[in-house]
């Protein structure tokens, strides 16, 4: 029954929902919408606030774009090539529910540790999974690839409100100007490592393993052909059999070993006079992409061919990241942010501020999916207002972590890494991940109505 609704849904997202790309668009004109009409700003003012925003994240959409780049030359590498196609030849070639339940337990687990390697990972793993379970349902493939996004990251060792939190330093302790918006660092230890948080992702984490098992047809599913898999599969590095000079010092290793001491030395120093948690940030896991792409390719002439093959892995989140960047300015230059946040929490209690901070947060991840910018947005008023209600920041960190994760089910942003990888379109996923998120919402309501507020 829940294979079949999913089908069914699926069939309606793939008539209805267009590019992610114009949705995105369709989220930019709700944003301006209400910006004008909720927050009362100009027409005028909102264009100018999202082409001012729009230029705010190249620097983060450039770091997206290295790492995705970066993760595809390791997995066009012999050694992990062959790792992964070991592991995704382990299911039941006749069970094809074993090859979704393998895909959805690699992109959680990586996921707890960090979310960007479990988007590249998930997304370059699926062409080896789905050439090894010929049988296994492309759509329900890419929505357990894409579960780890959606459901634990925030909650792992990776997610950015909780470690903005237990930064030294950072915006909301030492603001450049005005009074601070929490009063000490919350380490860690509080929050990612609390004991509701560590056990509501597992229950997540069972919750939605099931759910994408059971949304997989029994009849007639949608598979690759073997030419489809081929052209997505990624690809290995030719031997290059030119005897000159010039190729002699492109296949020179010295000059790999130099870079990834160059790039390796300056992290590894930060860490042991900065310490681990002031020194792992998007740039750390960047560079150990770039040392682990140099030292698995080799050669310099087979980094570059895996670069070239890989950049269109990227090519989404060049396009987009600039558009989404706009929503970022009219939320942050309108008030629109402020008048949101201002509406939510006029009708909650004590009791249910978690589960309004869970919703709202939610809601704001379809306009601006990036947690970290936006938990800056929004921090400044979320948690005076959890303070006056008597519900601690820690409670409220994580409320707004769980929201974040979820809406990432149904918001296309973050499935470009996979959607250009397999050349599908959002829509033909969106009936199964939405489905998913339904059910993790549901879970995450009763957990919000569960959590204590004083964490």
């Amino acid at each position: 029954m829940v294979g079949n609704l999913g089908e069914r849904l699926s069939s309606f997202t793939q008539r209805w929902i267009p590019d992610s790309w114009v949705v995105c668009m369709i989220l930019t004109v709700l944003a301006i919408l209400l910006s004008i009409f909720g927050a009362r700003a100009t027409l005028n003012e909102a264009v100018l606030a999202w082409g001012g925003g729009m230029w705010q994240l190249l620097e983060l959409a450039m770091q997206f774009s290295i790492a995705m780049i970066a993760a595809h030359a390791c997995v066009s590498s012999k050694r992990v090539f062959g790792l992964l196609d070991r592991l995704a030849n382990a299911p039941n070639k006749q069970k094809p529910l074993q090859a979704i339940a393998l895909m959805a337990i690699f992109s959680m687990v990586i996921s707890y540790f960090n979310w960007a390697l479990s988007l590249v990972a998930s997304a370059l793993f699926v062409p080896f999974v789905a050439r090894r379970n010929a049988k296994a349902d492309i759509r329900v493939l890419i929505a357990a690839a894409y579960l780890g996004v959606g459901t634990i990251w925030h909650g792992g060792l990776s997610g950015s409100a909780p470690l903005i939190l237990a930064t030294p330093g950072n915006p909301l302790l030492e603001p450049s100007s005005g009074a601070p918006v929490v009063d000490r660092l919350i380490p860690v230890t509080e929050s990612l490592f609390n004991t509701f948080n560590l056990t509501y992702i597992l229950v997540l984490f069972t919750v939605a393993l099931a759910t994408v098992v059971m949304l997989h047809p029994r009849k007639n599913p949608q598979t690759m052909t073997e030419e489809q898999i081929a052209r997505i599969m990624p690809k290995l590095p030719e031997t290059d059999s030119k005897d000159t000079p010039a190729a002699k010092m492109e296949g020179f290793p010295g000059w790999v070993i130099l870079a990834a001491i160059l790039i390796g030395y300056p992290l590894g120093h930060s860490i042991v006079t900065r310490g681990f948690g002031a020194s792992w940030t998007i740039n750390a896991y960047n560079a150990v992409f770039l040392v682990s792409a140099l030292l698995l390719q080799g050669r310099p002439s087979n980094l570059v061919r895996s670069f070239a093959n890989g950049a269109k892995t990227a090519s989404g989140v060049i396009l987009q990241f600039p558009f989404y960047a706009g929503i970022f300015g009219v939320i942050n230059n309108t008030g629109l942010g402020n008048w949101l946040g201002e509406l939510f929490v006029r009708f909650a209690t004590t009791d249910t501020y978690p589960l309004v901070v869970y919703f709202y947060s939610g809601f704001m991840n379809l306009f601006v999916p990036s947690a970290g910018s936006k938990w800056l947005i929004e921090a400044p008023y979320l948690l005076p207002a959890a303070k006056e209600l008597g519900v601690s920041a820690t409670t409220t960190v994580l409320a707004y972590s769980y929201g974040d994760s979820t809406t990432n089910l149904i918001q296309p942003f973050w499935a470009i890494p996979i959607l250009t990888v397999t050349g599908l379109r959002f829509g033909d996923v969106l009936g199964y991940t939405g489905i998913i998120a339904i059910v993790c919402t549901i879970t995450s309501v009763i957990a919000m109505l569960l959590i204590p507020v004083s964490l």
